[in-house]
């Protein structure tokens, strides 16, 4: 299956490859970068999350995309479209490896992912499931206009966990990228 790579003014965004596990692995093991996606993991566990990630891609023909810092070749971190089985709705992801924080890639990256899946996929509406202690990706989902719809409830084994849809239209999306 071929995958769709994305380029905006400073990232590529393109489907996992093997190679992207050492910083891939890293994320998922800092305690703080991955306290909203699931908590710390060992290697072995980010690789089975990574390949379970490539794997959506050829069951659904979309999935996260690796976000690789174009000036520098670095792979910074995850982002995309997403909806595992069970899940609340078409979902746009960000997560990002620490050193990466702060430089507005997770904006830029969600923008990218959003247009594709909106002008490729056709979603009519997307969300982002974000915990009301992340107040970094709140600020991001600011950012792309979503709105915060209030409490939702996830799939087992992640239904005890207290989140947040933020959600917004694909007609009030394209809008907003028509605004000069």
């Amino acid at each position: 299956m071929t995958t769709p790579v994305l380029t905006t003014a400073r990232l590529i965004l393109r489907a996992p490859q093997e190679d992207d596990l050492d910083r891939w692995a890293a994320l998922m093991a800092d305690p703080d970068a991955s306290r909203f996606i699931g908590g710390p993991l060992p290697r072995s566990s980010a690789w089975r999350g990574m390949a379970a990630v490539r794997g959506c891609w050829s069951l659904r023909g979309f999935g996260m995309f690796s976000v690789i810092e174009r000036s520098s070749g670095t792979w910074v971190g995850r982002a995309g479209p997403w909806m595992p089985e069970g899940w609340p709705g078409p979902e746009i992801v960000w997560a990002l490896h620490r050193d990466a924080w702060g430089k507005g890639f997770a904006t830029e990256a969600a923008e990218a992912a959003i247009d594709w899946a909106v002008d490729t996929l056709g979603w009519t509406r997307f969300i982002h499931i974000i915990a009301p202690a992340n107040l970094p990706s709140q600020a991001v989902a600011r950012r792309l206009d979503s709105r915060r719809e209030g409490p939702v409830r996830m799939p087992h084994p992640y239904g005890e966990l207290e989140v947040e849809c933020w959600a917004q239209s694909a007609q009030n999306w394209r809008a907003r990228r028509r605004r000069p």
